[in-house]
């Protein structure tokens, strides 16, 4: 896919491969553009002044509010809200300590996935504390997962709600295993009156997310603008507004990032312009060309539905695995690995990848893709894995 001109620091740097999108995607000229063009015409605060400047920031931040719907298909755009963050952690959080806290009573239960990313559990075992010390006794319950694949155990899960089931957190997308988690299959599981709030961190700005499809029936879809081509410290919490009282963020709003948010309209356009749908193909292909030709290679592991490793799989282009690969070597620590693929050109995450119940001992690689990758540089990941083997 033939984009990676418009990303200015991959262009100043053809010697180097950027395979961390799923920490944080580059920006296209148009997102430069953009906040270059605010900046330097129209900068100031929003909601505080009638001024033109002023007037024009208001807008544009209003203007993103009802884009950001548009791009997740939003059905119902007059009922629902979108609130800004400084990414998917605060969105949660806001979600858990706002709006999740005053709903709940004594013996109530809530289910939360335990290893996924920690920033979809520590704001679920936060607003725990926060009750606890209310004298509110709220249980956390882990949603249960399949060993094989990552993927939510939807069987146990059934088992897992129960009368007093009152909320779920679940991830759309696996910041590890980079499996999609069959949303769909959770809101069949507890039924339609549980509010389910959906880390999209890994999805919003990578594939389609269309809150208006049956299928992805949540509550809340919370995202960073960073990993969707937007600024750094630019989120948005979507809230649907229909299980439970509108979401409304405690304390005074203070000055918002617009700039950020400015970023965050020009990202989704540029996004939109491109197709989602197809950056989410051409990252899945380019998943399986490097899954397909790793997993013939004994010394590496592959985190993950082992199902989806093949090019010719069952599951063929609509693969559940999207443009995140993860594995070990079975020799070489995880860090090291990233140092020499480093010396070698390619950016990667080596780490525990801030995963929940994971320390530095369960450190990998991952290679996360998207647009302005191509099968050149993943054959040319694979020849130095290779030579490694």
């Amino acid at each position: 896919m033939e984009r990676r001109a418009q990303f200015p620091i991959l262009a100043a740097h053809p010697e180097l491969v950027y395979f961390d999108s799923a920490a944080t995607a580059q920006k296209p000229q148009a997102v430069l553009d953009a906040v270059q063009t605010y900046l330097t015409t129209a900068n100031a605060n929003a909601g505080r002044g009638t001024y033109p400047w002023a007037n024009r920031t208001t807008e544009l931040v209003e203007r993103t509010r009802r884009r950001v719907k548009e791009f997740l298909g939003d059905p119902r755009p007059e009922r629902s809200t979108v609130h800004f963050t400084s990414g998917t952690t605060e969105g949660l959080r806001i979600v858990a300590r706002d709006w999740l806290v005053p709903l709940l009573t004594d013996g109530d239960e809530i289910l939360v996935p335990f290893a996924d990313h920690r920033a979809n559990l520590e704001p679920w075992q936060e607003a725990r504390r926060l009750l606890a010390e209310r004298g509110v006794a709220v249980t956390l319950r882990a949603l249960p997962y399949q060993a094989a694949s990552g993927d939510y155990d939807h069987r146990a899960l059934a088992e897992a709600v129960g009368p007093r089931t009152r909320f779920v957190a679940a991830t759309h997308v696996h910041h590890v295993y980079g499996g999609d988690m069959n949303v769909h299959r959770l809101r069949a599981a507890v039924g339609p009156g549980v509010p389910i709030c959906l880390d999209a961190a890994q999805s919003v700005g990578h594939l389609p997310v269309d809150v208006g499809h049956p299928d992805l029936d949540v509550d809340f879809v919370v995202f960073s603008g960073h990993k969707a081509m937007a600024l750094p410290g630019t989120g948005a919490v979507w809230a649907r507004n229909t299980r439970g009282p509108e979401l409304r963020p405690a304390g005074w709003a203070g000055t918002p990032n617009t700039v950020g948010i400015v970023s965050l309209l020009a990202a989704l356009d540029w996004l939109e312009s491109a197709g989602v749908d197809r950056i989410a193909r051409h990252a899945v292909r380019l998943a399986t060309r490097l899954t397909d030709r790793l997993r013939r290679l004994d010394a590496y592991e592959i985190e993950g539905c082992q199902a989806s490793l093949a090019a010719d799989s069952a599951l063929g282009e609509g693969q559940r695995r999207q443009g995140i690969v993860t594995f070990r070597h079975r020799e070489i620590p995880s860090d090291d690995l990233g140092f020499i693929l480093f010396s070698h050109g390619f950016m990667v995450r080596a780490d525990s990848l801030c995963q929940a119940g994971a320390d530095e001992k369960d450190g990998v690689v991952r290679v996360s893709l998207h647009v302005y990758n191509t099968e050149e540089e993943i054959d040319r990941l694979l020849a130095v894995l290779e030579s490694l083997a």
